[in-house]
């Protein structure tokens, strides 16, 4: 197998002109591979400029989880802190948990941070939503989003050869008409979304709000943990 690690956009969009398979940490793929024998060529964005950035607002997929730390909002720090063990957090990326992996353990943070994705396709880099990230598993580069007000992220234990543990994410965002409350919660391997506007401190006017949206189909145990994020979320944005 021939690796390519590829320095500016135009080289990476190269590797996929000739057919190089992304290979992101190895962690998914390389059982399979050792199995089903190797690709003649793949690709690595660990030199792409493009594909390592870390700040406030943005990370890249070459980002390998043991480096999402602080400087991303915590919702997204403590998600990748809970993937896997400390030796595939300092391999794994973020590009290959999102796109690469069936569990996705970044996606409802980035899904509550309302993230868009930069992608490199045939075509060239363009911007696209989440959703369409995860249904076509392009080539993403970096994502990005804007600083939410305030944030949660809880992952309960998981048993061993069980089904995914349960996640909820939250997020409060400032917009025109006040502050939006962004919830995603992993239920298996489903990941349901809603929004609501966060009014004040009443978590159960906003509680209320979220039945509305697909939250109301979560079982009764799954909607007791969001219910405590939220309210202890927006008790804690009223207290700041």
């Amino acid at each position: 197998m021939l690796l390519r690690l590829p320095t500016s956009v135009s080289e990476a969009r190269e590797c996929l002109a000739e057919g190089a398979v992304p290979i992101g940490g190895a962690t998914l793929v390389w059982a399979t591979w050792q199995r089903d024998g190797f690709p003649d060529l793949a690709v690595s964005l660990r030199q792409l400029p493009e594909a390592n950035v870390l700040g406030r607002e943005t990370v890249g997929a070459a980002v390998v989880l043991q480096r999402v730390d602080g400087r991303v909002p915590d919702v997204l720090r403590l998600a990748a802190a809970t993937v896997g063990t400390g030796a595939v957090r300092r391999t794994a990326t973020v590009g290959g948990n999102l796109v690469g992996s069936t569990l996705r353990c970044l996606l409802p943070a980035a899904l509550v941070l309302d993230a868009r994705a930069t992608v490199l396709e045939s075509d060239g880099v363009h911007e696209t939503d989440l959703a369409e990230l995860v249904a076509k598993r392009p080539l993403l580069l970096s994502l990005r989003w804007r600083d939410p007000v305030a944030c949660a992220y809880r992952k309960l234990a998981g048993e061993a050869g069980g089904p995914p543990p349960l996640v909820v994410a939250s997020a409060v965002h400032a917009d025109d008409r006040g502050h939006r409350l962004r919830v995603a919660v992993r239920d298996g391997y489903d990941v349901l979304t809603g929004s609501a506007a966060a009014r004040g401190t009443d978590a159960d006017e906003t509680l209320h709000a979220l039945t509305g949206t697909a939250l109301g189909d979560l079982p009764v145990p799954a909607w007791g943990v969001v219910r405590s994020q939220i309210t202890g979320l927006l008790g804690a944005r009223s207290a700041d």
